[in-house]
């Protein structure tokens, strides 16, 4: 944490901007420090605000976009005393203040970490994820946990994006709606697994978000949401205190509505991290801060390619390659080179995230100590089968959608010489090798380019299993499926996450497409044109009502607090 103070010291610490106003809307972390310089806010005040819309647009009382799955009860005095600490000793960093929300698959020992799962609820980790104390040790705010798909969309085949059995269904704020006479899923999905993630931040209930992702689970829901999302290489950030999928592929990652905060938040986690070992390739090669790498021009020059694009052969197919087009366009006229070029990845139908998920869950669970009422892959089995058993109506219950994975996960064998160790290690190796070898790494060095391009999504599962980075923009709209967004992302190889920013920047400063969502105006109170009197002492209880209303909803019972 040292080290990205000291590198933030030579930028906007030690040159403050001020602002004359401030408003809440679509506000960066530049804008909050620039408001906190000039008096016009406090951390206490933003987090009073960001609360506000919480109350307004997530709880049922509101719009209820059930995006976040419980809130930190002492978020107020938290701000409250890094307030202090900022007029007494100064900002530990740009994060000094700044509200963040989690994923409820990252531990907290101040709120349970459930992965969505009815059997976690009550579950409190003995200690914090790496990531979560480097962002206390900034001065960052834990404003809450995000309500995600469940076990990262792992439970079972055919849930939809964005449900768990503890919250159920997350809305997507571009068109917050149920689907007309379906089950209670969104007819606009928000994205998996990190669905809550992804729609708190289109409605703007803080400043930044932090996700998880095995197979697209960061970059689903930054396309659904218009976000610029982070999927860093497989090793920049720790994974230590996150409930996994699978190790070999498995990463947190920033999510944003700019390039230049997730930019910043990608700097502020990086680093070696002893309880998770792949960090140690990191060293030498990750940066403390990115931004430096927010060049306009750095698209010129560049070559990129890609080999898939949007099918037009039905209406909204076309629409998707409009926009595709449109991207290509934009970053064409900033000085690089974008070609298509054929070409066809070998693939192989992989045992890899069902034989991880059984050693890596069960290695987690372990974590949580022996009193601890769910330990193994075993007992969330059979958690879920007690509770169907018990359920009076299973097939619209909490279980509704069963638990194929995990039933053939927990049969895997994970000894050494058994016959389900011996494919996963042949299938690992054949992973690695379709995804780099004779997939990314050839199709980039054949062609001489420095990144790849996808429309939306489509390239998270080849650049998922080789570990690499990727970084998606918002690009788009379409109006013919349900006012869907649609992102570009930007891929290349490890650890080349600063060169991916610097193209996605240039993109976004010349396109500017991102426009809120319609469903989510601002508040009452959200600009501010003059210093702020003290907080009212009604405030300071608001945030444990919001935390008893969100726990009410989902069942869960009162747990200690730091």
């Amino acid at each position: 944490m040292a080290t990205f103070a000291a590198t933030l010291a030579a930028t906007e610490l030690a040159r403050p901007s001020v602002a004359a106003s401030f408003t809440l809307k679509e506000a960066t972390i530049s804008n909050i420090n620039a408001a906190f310089n000039s008096g016009l806010i406090n951390a206490q005040k933003l987090v009073q605000l960001y609360l506000d819309r919480i109350t307004a647009y997530d709880l049922p009382s509101g719009l209820n976009l059930n995006s976040i799955i419980s809130l930190n009860p002492n978020a107020l005095a938290q701000a409250a005393a890094l307030d202090a600490e900022r007029a007494t000793t100064g900002a530990r960093s740009l994060l000094h203040g700044i509200p963040v929300l989690l994923k409820d698959n990252i531990d907290t020992s101040f709120l349970p970490n459930t992965a969505g799962f009815l059997g976690l609820k009550d579950s409190l980790p003995p200690d914090n994820a790496t990531i979560t104390q480097k962002l206390i040790d900034s001065g960052a705010i834990i404003l809450g946990k995000t309500s995600p798909t469940e076990f990262a969309n792992f439970l079972t085949n055919g849930m939809p994006a964005g449900y768990n059995s503890l919250n159920g269904y997350t809305l997507n704020p571009y068109n917050p709606v149920p689907l007309p006479g379906g089950d209670g899923r969104p007819l606009l999905s928000p994205g998996g697994s990190s669905a809550g993630s992804g729609a708190a931040m289109a409605a703007n209930l803080a400043t930044i978000a932090i996700g998880t992702e095995t197979s697209g689970s960061i970059l689903s829901p930054s396309n659904q949401n218009s976000l610029v999302g982070i999927k860093p290489t497989v090793g920049l950030w720790s994974r230590d205190g996150i409930i996994p999928i699978a190790a070999s592929q498995d990463t947190a990652g920033p999510m944003a509505r700019s390039v230049t905060d997730a930019a910043i938040l990608l700097g502020a986690l990086t680093g070696y991290d002893p309880k998770d070992p792949l960090t140690a390739e990191s060293i030498g090669r990750a940066k403390t801060d990115y931004t430096p790498y927010l060049q306009l021009d750095a698209l010129q020059g560049a070559k990129l390619g890609y080999y898939t694009k949007p099918n037009a052969n039905t209406a909204s197919g076309a629409e998707q390659l409009s926009i595709f087009n449109k991207a290509i366009d934009t970053i064409r006229s900033l000085g690089a080179t974008v070609t298509e070029i054929a070409f066809t990845p070998p693939n192989n139908s992989s045992s890899v995230l069902t034989y991880e998920f059984k050693r890596d869950l069960n290695l987690y669970l372990e974590t949580l100590g022996s009193s601890a009422t769910i330990q193994s892959i075993d007992d969330v089995y059979d958690f879920i089968n007690d509770y169907i058993a018990n359920d009076p109506d299973p097939a619209t219950g909490a279980f509704k959608y069963g638990q194929t994975r995990i039933a053939a996960s927990r049969l895997i064998d994970l000894s050494p010489t058994s016959a389900d160790t011996l494919k996963y290690l042949q299938d690992r190796a054949l992973d690695i090798l379709n995804s780099r070898t004779l997939g990314i790494d050839k199709f980039m060095a054949d062609n001489g380019l420095d990144a790849v391009l996808f429309s939306g999504a489509s390239g998270a599962g080849i650049g998922a299993r080789a570990g690499y980075p990727t970084v998606i923009v918002p690009a788009g709209y379409q109006s013919l499926n349900n006012l869907n967004p649609l992102g570009i992302s930007f891929l290349a190889k490890a650890y080349e996450e600063d060169k991916l920013l610097g193209y996605a920047y240039a993109y976004e400063q010349a396109s500017l497409v991102r426009t809120d969502p319609l469903s989510t105006p601002p508040l009452a109170g959200e600009t501010v044109t003059s210093v702020p009197g003290p907080l009212p002492l009604a405030g300071a209880g608001m945030a444990l009502v919001w935390s008893r209303r969100l726990r009410r909803r989902i069942g869960m019972k009162p747990t200690a607090r730091n």
